[in-house]
């Protein structure tokens, strides 16, 4: 029997684009997944949404949280959740496309790979194609990604049956980073399947918190480093600044046109 894959969705406030999110794991050529969807205490209609889609089919399953926990808590509550064998990640406005599942899961098993992702592309608040994606390395590794964090949540998968059910730090913002680095500091490396399988969606409100907040996130930064990954405040401060000038200098190579990944 094929594995089991445990799909990971915190959701707030996105009645817009839930449906559409849902809809792209249903229509998964790969069947044998959980999607578990922990609501945030959302004050729109999200949580309607997602009943009526467990109502339809067990697959689907619903958590409401007692009192506002944010992304991390949560992610946490549903991976302690998780029945799988691997865990994968999506958030409440991004899709996949339909073969990702079967893709990935076969070229984890195939390789014995036990933390893998892949490129994606970027859609508008509307869903349509901006025809740009996101170009991730070939390999990472905790090292690695103590200079600057490379994977798109949404493509990542990872076997939990060989690395446990890891909890996410109390981050308020990078905590899926955070979770990167702990998880790689149990395996050796992990690996890109190198095909674009995920879309992610800029919607307004990312919009706004990726031109707005770039230096409110440098605390959080430091916060990882120093708190997660266990540096003194030098090492610590160093990390953050390599991470800014990484970014600095990747900012017009990271994403490439979909003409060109054509070509």
């Amino acid at each position: 029997m094929k594995p089991l894959v445990s799909i990971i969705t915190p959701c707030y406030n996105c009645e817009q684009f839930i449906a559409d999110t849902i809809n792209s794991v249903l229509n998964q050529t790969y069947k044998n997944f959980e999607m578990i969807i922990v609501d945030d205490i959302s004050t729109d209609n999200s949580v309607s949404v997602v009943q009526k889609f467990a109502a339809k089919d067990k697959r689907i399953k619903l958590i409401q949280l007692p009192n506002k926990g944010g992304a991390s808590e949560a992610r946490n509550i549903a991976i302690k959740k998780a029945q799988g064998k691997y865990i994968a990640f999506l958030d409440a406005d991004d899709l996949w496309k339909k073969d990702k599942l079967k893709l990935q899961v076969a070229f984890m098993e195939r390789n014995k790979i036990d933390f893998s992702y892949t490129d994606y592309e970027y859609i508008d608040e509307n869903g349509k194609k901006k025809n740009i994606y996101r170009k991730c390395p070939n390999k990472i590794s905790y090292y690695s990604m103590l200079f600057g964090d490379s994977v798109g949540c949404l493509t990542v998968m990872y076997n939990a049956s060989k690395v446990g059910l890891v909890q996410i730090p109390k981050l308020n913002k990078r905590n899926d980073y955070a979770l990167w680095c702990l998880i790689l500091k149990k395996i050796r490396n992990g690996c890109k399947l190198n095909l674009i399988l995920s879309e992610y969606r800029i919607s307004n409100e990312k919009k706004s918190l990726s031109s707005g907040n770039k230096i409110y996130l440098l605390k959080y930064h430091y916060q990882l480093h120093r708190e997660i990954n266990g540096f003194n405040p030098i090492m610590a401060l160093f990390l953050l600044t390599t991470n800014v000038i990484n970014y600095l200098f990747n900012i017009k190579i990271r994403d490439r046109s979909l003409k060109q990944n054509e070509n």
